[in-house]
């Protein structure tokens, strides 16, 4: 093993390969389930694979899921990868200094809220360089659906965190 070559980096590796294709997975079939009611509004299910690699793997790793669902968003078109890119990045970083700064305070559906909030308002924000200012009419609504769906995904979390911690996925 080279002196670069951590014990434990291929399982890191593969373990963050399988939660970018999880990911990919959940974000695909979120586009099967009926539509809210705000244009583009989704649940937010992958963003449950982006805290839990933020919260056992890092803000890299958390990134790296970030960055795989945007460019999965690509072949959708260019407006489907700025809008997933734009809120996906800048909800991984509330969430990650989130974690970072009131990890003891906060749960997971405090980390999920923050994150969906800041994922709205990400996207709300590319909206509004796309196609202009009115598209703000959808912020009010946007964020009712955030405070929905962060919890909806730290309450999920919650529950599927003993699995996780049998199955070696998750540490804290």
């Amino acid at each position: 093993m080279g002196p670069d070559r951590q014990p434990g980096t291929a399982r890191r590796t593969a373990l963050l390969g399988l939660l970018c294709a999880l990911a990919i997975a959940l974000s695909f079939l979120e586009g099967f389930l009926p539509v809210l009611p705000v244009p583009g509004a989704k649940l937010g299910l992958s963003n449950l694979v982006t805290m839990v690699a933020l919260s056992s793997m890092g803000l890299p790793a958390a990134l790296t899921v970030t960055l795989a669902k945007a460019l999965f968003a690509l072949l959708r078109g260019g407006t489907a990868f700025l809008m997933s890119l734009s809120g996906g990045l800048l909800s991984t970083l509330v969430m990650a200094l989130a974690w970072r700064l009131f990890r003891r305070r906060f749960s997971f559906v405090g980390i999920g809220i923050l994150g969906a909030v800041a994922h709205n308002g990400g996207q709300l924000g590319m909206a509004v360089i796309l196609l202009g200012p009115s598209i703000l009419a959808y912020g009010p609504w946007l964020l009712v659906l955030a405070l929905i769906a962060g919890t909806a995904t730290g309450l999920t979390l919650n529950l599927t965190l003993p699995a996780l911690r049998r199955l070696h996925i998750y540490k804290d």
